[in-house]
């Protein structure tokens, strides 16, 4: 299904797998993924990043956020077994990919765009969710706070796959909840251009 919003190409497919496969993805990865809650600096202060996180793709790839470096560690069988199955729907050959681990309704990831120089110009970010279902939002840089936003419930098995001029434009985001909400799990696959 197209998302159809303007100076983006943004498609959300919510049942890419199956609930059982989704489920099997997610168990294995909670088990295989070495998880590291990273650190931020924001306005001249260290803090936790509120999830646990994991880089993963080709030998010697390096990427960094907010002033968080990671070096690129290796691709593991259920990693490849999920890469495999979103190539041809993103046409995209991806080298890499970054997990985030939503442990509960308080993790969260803040208003970004995936624009790093390391993604080139036009990226293609693949976004593969396992586990809970969570709220993600979408804004427009152009326009204020309270204008051309949209939100998509992203559900255990979904595909969204962003690309053309939408990382120029979009900022997006998984905001924090109070409702009680189990855990979830978050592929981004992406190629980067070192």
């Amino acid at each position: 299904m197209k998302i159809s919003l303007p100076d983006s190409d943004i498609c959300l497919l919510q049942n890419h797998f199956d609930l059982s496969l989704a489920d099997k993805f997610f168990d294995d990865l909670l088990d295989e993924i070495p998880w590291m809650q990273n650190k931020i600096r924001f306005y001249g202060r260290e803090s936790l990043v509120p999830r646990l996180e994991s880089w993963h793709g080709n030998k010697g790839l390096c990427y960094t956020y907010s002033g968080i470096s990671m070096n690129a560690k290796p691709w593991t069988k259920t990693l490849l077994q999920i890469k495999k199955s979103i190539e041809p729907i993103a046409l995209t050959t991806f080298n890499s990919v970054l997990i985030n681990y939503y442990r509960n309704g308080k993790d969260r990831v803040a208003w970004h765009s995936d624009d790093e120089k390391e993604l080139g110009k036009n990226p293609v970010i693949a976004s593969v969710s396992l586990g809970a279902e969570r709220k993600f939002k979408l804004r427009h840089k152009k326009f204020k706070e309270n204008q051309l936003k949209h939100e998509v419930l992203l559900a255990n098995g979904s595909l969204l796959v962003m690309s053309g001029t939408t990382q120029h434009h979009w900022l997006h985001e998984v905001p924090r909840t109070a409702k009680p909400i189990g855990p979830r799990i978050n592929l981004t696959f992406r190629v980067i251009k070192n």
